[in-house]
């Protein structure tokens, strides 16, 4: 067995949580905000129920990626929980797991905090930096379309 990390990575979102948690469900909301820029995703493919697909096809600087994994929790807007694989992983079949919590925070916002453990110890830096990016990006965007 691989040796494993985990990424924890929180932030107060301004939106209320099934606002917020709709835009993990929304495919084109996701290819917005998904992946720190300038990292691109051009496809998504989400099937929003247990057992569903995940699935990102990345543009990482002209190197496809694909990431892809399945639904394991849906609990709206509370939980969400998948597995994430990634194409450019030292082994492109490990899978980690993503879980993602939204709880209501003063007057319609949401902390949301994800968990993303399992993941290739040489990945740790990429994806704690990543996440709080890509959280950034999805504050922005929610900044953008809620007020």
């Amino acid at each position: 067995m691989t040796d494993t990390v985990t990424v924890v990575v929180s932030r107060v979102m301004p939106a209320p949580p099934a606002v917020v948690f709709d835009e993990w469900l929304d495919p084109e909301a996701l290819q917005e905000w998904m992946c720190p820029n300038p990292v691109r995703v051009v496809e998504v493919t989400i099937e929003p129920r247990v057992g569903g697909t995940v699935r990102f096809d990345v543009d990482d600087s002209g190197t496809g990626v694909l990431i892809s994994g399945q639904f394991l929790t849906i609990d709206r807007p509370r939980l969400l929980r998948f597995t994430w694989s990634n194409s450019n992983w030292e082994d492109p079949s490990q899978a980690s797991i993503v879980a993602v919590t939204f709880e209501p925070v003063g007057v319609g916002e949401t902390l949301m905090s994800i968990e993303h453990s399992l993941l290739p110890t040489s990945e740790f830096e990429s994806f704690h930096s990543g996440w709080i990016d890509t959280f950034a990006q999805l504050d922005a965007r929610l900044a953008s379309t809620v007020r």
